[in-house]
């Protein structure tokens, strides 16, 4: 064996075997001897070894026993253990195994066989570190990778919505204020312990940024509607609510050339039914309860509060006992009225995102 030598630990109640053992093995190895498995658990609060010689025949604890306890020890449940016996049947060398033995010897032994089995047993133990370590350094790689990934999402994401909310001039702000408000509401049910055989199947990684695409639609709607200073007619309206269509669109192109994406699937939810009412009289399907994904029944809560606090040129903003008040008005018809408690629970920190923002779309700010 190269390098440092291997420390083997022989384990037998035998005074004569300990001392052939050790005579046979120690010019090749660091060896100790212990005549019992009660001295072989106290030398192993001392010394780790890199093998166990174990007899199976002993006196109080046998060899089966104390595999049993090393296997069940999580500081030596990877020590090879080979087991020296002169129980010379089938049965009781697959026991011997079964319970974790990495080879099974019969006495009397040949000395250079033992030896051999012995570097070979050593030998598979290193190569197994080896991958164990190699594999550690994989998924440290890939978790870092995955973290560079999720950062250069963010930020296209991050990027999407402030080329969105440059094409709106009057909503400065709304978007990360209705994220914030999204998580906030998210951490209530949590506390609450609402839709929790959801949520607990949701990643907050990809959950928030999603929210941010929540409009992408209205890329794709011109400009005099998007910023006209006023309310919007009939034909104006309709041409709004297909913003809606367009995002489903955009995100259903993206789905189509990646494979399965959780972030997708969030975003196809908040994309697609931010505009769904609980009582079924949204658009565009006209989903009711919780027909209308759990993302969006909370970022309709979130963008309606923010939308109505925030200043139009069509419209005042509200305060936000008005905006409270017609929230609660909402549960039940609007809104989901889980939610709503949630949100009734919260709504002084929901004021205070409002003014940690104080964006320039507030009236008299």
């Amino acid at each position: 064996m190269e390098g440092k030598r291997k420390t083997v630990l022989i384990v037998d109640d035998n005074q004569s075997n300990l001392a052939t053992g050790k005579n046979l093995l120690k010019l090749r190895f660091e060896v100790y001897p212990v005549p019992s498995a009660a001295r072989m658990f106290e030398l192993l609060q001392k010394v780790t070894p890199d093998l166990i010689l174990l007899d199976v025949e002993m006196p109080e604890t046998d060899g089966y026993e104390a595999i049993k306890c090393l296997k069940a020890n999580r500081d030596f449940a990877d020590i090879p253990v080979i087991f020296l016996t002169s129980k010379n049947d089938e049965r009781s060398e697959m026991y011997g195994l079964d319970l974790g033995a990495t080879d099974y010897i019969f006495k009397p032994f040949s000395p250079p066989l033992l030896i051999k089995r012995i570097e070979n047993q050593l030998l598979i133990a290193q190569q197994k570190q080896a991958i164990k370590s190699h594999a550690g350094e994989l998924t440290k790689l890939v978790s870092q990778k995955n973290a560079e990934v999720h950062s250069l999402q963010n930020a296209i994401i991050m990027a999407i919505a402030n080329l969105m909310e440059l094409r709106d001039k009057y909503t400065g702000g709304h978007i990360a204020r209705v994220q914030s408000y999204v998580k906030m509401l998210i951490e209530g049910l949590v506390r609450h312990d609402y839709y929790m055989d959801e949520i607990s199947m949701w990643n907050l990684d990809l959950i928030l940024p999603s929210v941010q695409l929540y409009d992408i639609g209205k890329i794709g709607i011109p400009e005099s509607i998007l910023n006209k200073p006023g309310e919007l007619n009939l034909l104006e309206r309709e041409i709004m609510r297909t913003h809606v269509d367009i995002g489903i669109e955009a995100v259903n192109k993206v789905i189509e050339n990646m494979p399965e994406s959780g972030f997708l699937r969030h975003a196809l939810h908040v994309v697609g039914s931010h505009h769904e009412k609980w009582d079924g009289t949204g658009y565009p399907k006209g989903l009711r309860e919780e027909e209308i994904p759990l993302e969006a029944r909370l970022l309709a809560v979130a963008d309606v509060y923010d939308a109505l606090i925030s200043w139009r040129p069509y419209k005042k903003a509200y305060t936000h006992d008005e905006a409270k008040a017609i929230i609660e008005d909402g549960s039940g018809t609007h809104f989901d009225p889980v939610i709503v408690h949630v949100f009734r629970g919260m709504e002084k920190e929901f004021y205070k995102v409002t003014q940690r923002y104080r964006a320039d779309a507030y009236e008299g700010e």
